[in-house]
């Protein structure tokens, strides 16, 4: 697991600068300190340079990146995991190829150099950003696994270059790269959902999950093609046999069988792996699955909260006891969280709703100073097995057509009672109907319901001159063009509305300030077998009532491992795993209104010129108003997060001289050309 960046120029004459690459490693640190490498081929205007967190192979020279064929032919820089590399190395070999390393990531140059693009791609399984230069074709290659696991961003530059790199700051390094946010990128940072492959900042994007960024010379300027590789590609409605015919034993068992070789594939590391342990059944599995697989036990590391309503250390204790695990409880208060707000949104470089995200940050920290490198985790399960609230809603809704209105309204009802903690931020407290999603699906999906409703009050809070140039924005329709419809039209509803989550608030929220960006702040490679995409692919094909039964939630997955679950976790309804919300505890308003005090100041405010000081003042107005909902209260608590954070991501990285920064940290480092 490492950090990787470069620079492409359209001019292949003009010299990529040793000291820049260089720099681009060094303000990501955090994600390999334990060594750094670039290499340029100065007859091309290509450079890569890489932060490596040694992990598989931990010769110091010998897994060095990036790598290089030996005649310069292809040339890699690689970010990530590829699981099943002792088997494929080995049938290489036996081929022929010479490998110079014992890493995973040596492979993909010798897969790419005999198979092909296209081909290649089908070996790699895990999580994954790469970048490889093919020198006899002339032309850069940026993957990203199929489910966005691994960040991956790049940008032109108005000189003719292109730079990418793990994170925003790893662009942000290159004196040639501008940092200013997008109109579009600031609505929706204050909104929460953003437009899937996008940022808060103008021209710089994401390489989208699933998809290569393909960028090519002619004529002295750059061709950049995003082409997609993989799916969530659900059966139609029509293929799927009636559930009468459902073989409940086969998905039982299939689920059983694909999980089980992705947790054990996911052991695979040359340093001691742990588990994250929370009181859900998700990362209860992954800890019960390694315990069964190792033969030591395993290191289960726990966050337990001083708000009873939000703590689950109790069924977490019930479960590593059940298997022998060691575990470790990491206890916070509400002072801990907003003191670590800002450091939190360094890394994730973008807003964020919850302090989840600082929680998140402080865990993968203490678990770094216990010694571990490698953590399993149980993010993902949701998102394949029907696990949230809102997926029950729109199958209650949207999915049983048989069903009567009235029992359809009574299950709503009981979902919106026994989610009553997450209204506002995972249910929307008003039913919200967005035409375009409407027009593409039949209906708006509930996972985006809470951030459309929270939209309403984003014109208000831009900054004048921002909201005039906005006033025709419709972010419901942004979100929904940015979504394939081919992958949507004609599916269960069920369907449809896991793969809106699967594009919008997993690769965009989960999988970004609640995964990799404050695990690897910390130097923490995190690893979800439930995003194995062989797992997923059998996942998709699952019959709705296998997903949700009644009042069940993941049923099949329930079934498929009540062996290992103790009797509460087996019989516990989903809650979501999160921080308690700033208003219910009177520490945490403080502090967070002491933040607040500091960002939101008019004089702050007017600095950044991103928002409007009387829709600042309102939105606090409103939130602090007897007769305002506790579900309101939920939701404006997220956007005042929202604010703070595009004030503190300001702050950090347009205020900031961020190459000056990075060639500070170089020299700290002693890292140099």
């Amino acid at each position: 697991m490492c950090g990787i960046g470069g620079i492409f120029h359209a001019d292949p004459e003009r010299p990529v600068d040793a000291q820049t690459l260089v720099n681009m490693a060094a303000i990501q640190y955090h994600r390999g300190p334990d060594g750094f490498g670039y290499k340029i081929q100065d007859d091309r205007g290509v450079g890569f340079s890489h932060a490596r967190l040694s992990i598989i192979d931990l010769d110091e020279n010998r897994g060095r990146q990036p790598f290089t064929m030996s005649n310069g032919e292809i040339m890699t820089a690689v970010n990530g995991e590829l699981y099943d590399y002792k088997r494929i190395r080995t049938d290489l070999t036996s081929r022929g190829v010479k490998f110079r390393t014992k890493s995973d990531s040596e492979m993909v140059m010798h897969l790419y150099r005999r198979e092909g693009l296209e081909d290649a791609l089908q070996y790699f399984r895990g999580e994954f950003a790469i970048s490889l230069y093919d020198r006899k074709h002339d032309r850069l290659v940026l993957a990203r696994d199929r489910f966005g696991v691994k960040p991956l961003y790049f940008t032109e530059t108005a000189n003719g270059s292109f730079v990418f790199g793990s994170e925003l700051k790893v662009l942000f390094a290159n004196p040639d790269v501008q940092r200013r946010f997008s109109d579009d990128g600031l609505y929706h940072q204050l909104m929460q959902t953003m437009v899937p492959g996008t940022t808060a900042f103008e021209g710089v994007h994401q390489v989208k999950p699933g998809h290569v960024v393909i960028v090519e010379r002619a004529h002295g300027k750059l061709k950049i093609r995003q082409e997609k590789y993989w799916d969530m590609d659900f059966p139609l409605a029509s293929e799927r046999p009636p559930e009468s015919e459902t073989d409940e034993e086969y998905w039982i068992e299939g689920v059983r069988e694909q999980l089980m070789e992705a947790t054990q594939l996911r052991l695979e590391a040359d340093v001691p792996v742990a588990c994250y342990l929370s009181g859900g059944i998700d990362s209860c599995i992954t800890l019960g699955l390694a315990s069964a697989s190792q033969q030591a036990p395993v290191k289960a590391f726990t966050i337990g909260f001083d708000n009873d309503d939000y703590d689950e250390t109790a069924i977490a204790r019930e479960m590593a006891e059940s298997v022998g695990a060691d575990q470790d409880i990491m206890s916070l208060d509400a002072d801990h969280l907003y003191d670590n707000f800002e450091e939190a949104l360094w890394h994730a470089e973008r807003t964020i709703y919850n302090t989840l995200a600082v929680a998140k940050l402080l865990m993968s920290r203490h678990v770094n100073h216990a010694g571990y490198k490698v953590v399993v985790t149980g993010e993902g399960s949701d998102e394949l097995f029907g696990g949230y609230p809102a997926f029950r809603r729109d199958m209650f809704l949207h999915g049983l057509d048989t069903l009567p209105e009235a029992d359809r309204q009574a299950w709503q009802q009981m979902l919106n009672e026994s989610n009553e903690l997450v209204s506002g931020a995972m249910l929307a407290e008003d039913e919200v109907s967005d035409p375009d999603f409407n027009r593409m699906m039949g209906f708006t999906p509930s996972c985006l319901q809470p951030w459309l409703a929270a939209a309403d009050h984003v014109p208000g809070l831009l900054h004048p001159k921002r909201r005039k140039r906005m006033k025709d924005y419709k972010p419901g329709k942004a979100i929904a063009d940015a979504l394939d419809n081919d992958m949507l039209e004609g599916r269960h509803p069920l369907d449809k509305a896991q793969y809106v989550w699967i594009k919008t608030m997993l690769e965009g929220q989960i999988l970004t300030w609640g995964g990799d960006r404050m695990d690897m702040a910390n130097s923490m490679e995190a690893r979800p077998p439930f995003l194995d995409h062989h797992l997923a692919e059998f996942a998709a094909q699952l019959p709705p009532t296998m997903r949700i039964k009644g009042r069940n939630e993941k049923y099949v997955l329930r079934e498929s491992m009540k062996g290992l679950l103790p009797k509460v976790l087996y019989e516990r309804e989903k809650f979501p795993f999160m921080a308690p919300p700033a208003h219910t505890d009177p520490t945490k308003w403080a502090a967070m209104k002491a933040l607040a005090d500091r960002y939101l100041s008019e004089e702050k405010v007017a600095e950044a010129g991103l928002l409007d000081p009387e829709g600042v003042r309102q939105v606090f107005e409103i939130h602090e108003s007897e007769e305002t909902p506790a579900a309101t209260q939920v939701q404006l608590d997220a956007v005042i997060n929202h604010m703070i954070g595009v004030q503190v991501l300001h702050e950090q990285f347009v205020a900031t001289d961020i190459p000056a920064l990075a060639a500070q940290k170089a020299r700290e480092f002693g890292w140099s050309a």
